[in-house]
């Protein structure tokens, strides 16, 4: 496995997949290990993956400044990452809360990405915020669903104030909740660093004005790939966020949850592969 050094001295792992071109992947969670991450799908087959274990997760170590967790920090892992890897520019890729690390490293650096691919974004470091109402009509998407009642319920409180129960909501997450979605969500807990995930949006981390300034200015192509009945990331709050690019594109995977990759791997790749050609 190859490691490389961060400013602060801290040793960071990452990991690839596949041959070709690389594009550097980087892990929501937030704070999760990109093992869930797997090789996307497949899309390794068209593409080298690098996909990094942000620090103090996966493979990587845990840093003496704990406060360098704050997503704007981390800023500064992907570009020694980047010069570690001897790329001039890259194509760079996010799922999730690491899409909020991935714009702010395309705001600061807009001249070192050559392709943006955010998939089922978060839009905390633009101050984009998806409403109660438009979860709600993304849920009642799946009603005829035989778990519905159960997670619906659940989530009507948690969005109440008056719940918590997050793990009876799983199902919403996936396009299918079968086997695989179930292992899936069970490896996630030994995954994830929660002390980093904490401070990942702590006070500081996002400023959306400065960030939405530097975006509207950043001009290579990006791709956003929302799930149609994600809970986390509905497509009209994607469509939104895509807004804010100049020069992007939306794609609702139909029937996709939050991880799109497991719920159709080949429309998937397909999709991405032929934007990162």
């Amino acid at each position: 496995m190859p490691f490389f050094t961060a400013y602060d001295g801290t040793r960071l792992a990452y990991h690839a997949f596949g041959d070709g071109l690389p594009v550097v992947c980087l892990p929501g969670g937030p704070m999760q290990a990109s093992a869930y991450l797997g090789d996307l799908g497949g899309l390794s087959a068209h593409r080298q993956l690098i996909m990094l274990d942000l620090r103090g997760t996966g493979q990587s170590a845990v840093p003496k400044d704990t406060g360098s967790y704050r997503c704007d920090r981390l800023v500064d892992d992907v570009e020694a990452l980047r010069e570690h890897l001897a790329l001039d520019r890259m194509d760079l890729l996010a799922h999730s809360g690491g899409t909020n690390l991935a714009m702010l490293y395309a705001a600061r650096h807009p001249e070192r990405v050559s392709k943006l691919v955010l998939i089922g974004p978060s839009a905390m470091a633009v101050g984009i915020t998806v409403t109660a109402d438009v979860r709600r009509e993304t849920a009642l998407l799946r009603k005829d669903e035989p778990w519905f009642p159960a997670a619906f319920a659940a989530l009507e409180e948690i969005m109440a104030g008056t719940g918590d129960a997050f793990e009876a909501i799983a199902p919403f997450w996936y396009g299918r909740w079968d086997e695989t979605a179930r292992a899936h969500k069970a490896a996630e807990n030994g995954q994830k660093n929660s002390e980093a995930a904490a401070t990942f949006g702590a006070e500081g981390a996002f400023d959306s004005d400065a960030t939405r300034a530097a975006l509207i200015r950043f001009t290579s192509p990006v791709l956003l790939v929302a799930g149609e009945v994600d809970l986390n990331s509905p497509p009209p709050a994607m469509a939104e966020l895509a807004k804010l690019f100049p020069n992007a594109e939306l794609i609702v995977q139909a029937r996709a949850g939050h991880f799109p990759w497991l719920d159709d791997a080949d429309r998937f790749v397909a999709t991405t592969a032929a934007f990162l050609r």
